[in-house]
């Protein structure tokens, strides 16, 4: 069984965003696991102003088969996005299709200088040319399997790994 240790992860992550950052750079966690990591991120590198959430949810490709999942986030992003410096933070890279529904909702909000992408894991299996600026880990698990992050009460985080 597959161990990973989701706080020793995080670490690299936390210094691997160091330096991705510019002195006007803002974070915007995609919805849920991302948006749990870039909110860590924002306090333990005490960056000023708040976080940036944002959502795939109406722009993925598979909308008309999923709809608005039940619990689905919402796009929240409390800072300019026109020419801003943006580091996009997730929990899991896989076919690179969240990624790309998530950069055409930036878009609609405005148009970035840039978008670098940080994640915790990169799982492969890419089905769009998407790639990391930084991965705490990469590794290879079976399509039929899901690479899951929690949030503990207490702010850890933790891995399972579930059925797809």
């Amino acid at each position: 069984m597959l161990q990973l240790d989701a706080e020793s992860l995080y670490a690299e992550l936390l210094a691997g965003v160091r330096p991705l950052l510019k002195p006007e750079s803002r974070l915007v966690g995609i919805w849920r696991g991302g948006a749990w990591l870039a909110e860590r991120l924002q306090r333990d590198l005490g960056l000023p102003g708040p976080v940036g959430i944002i959502s795939s949810t109406l722009h993925r490709d598979d909308f008309a088969e999923r709809g608005l999942a039940s619990g689905a986030g919402r796009t929240t992003l409390p800072f300019e996005i026109d020419a801003a410096h943006l580091v996009l933070v997730d929990d899991v890279l896989f076919t690179g299709r969240t990624i790309r529904a998530v950069i055409n909702e930036l878009y609609d909000f405005g148009r970035p200088a840039s978008v670098q992408l940080a994640v915790l894991v990169d799982r492969g299996g890419r089905e769009l040319p998407i790639a990391a600026a930084y991965a705490a880990a990469r590794l290879v698990l079976p399509a039929e399997q899901k690479l899951a992050l929690a949030h503990r009460d207490d702010g850890r985080f933790s891995f399972s790994v579930e059925p797809a």
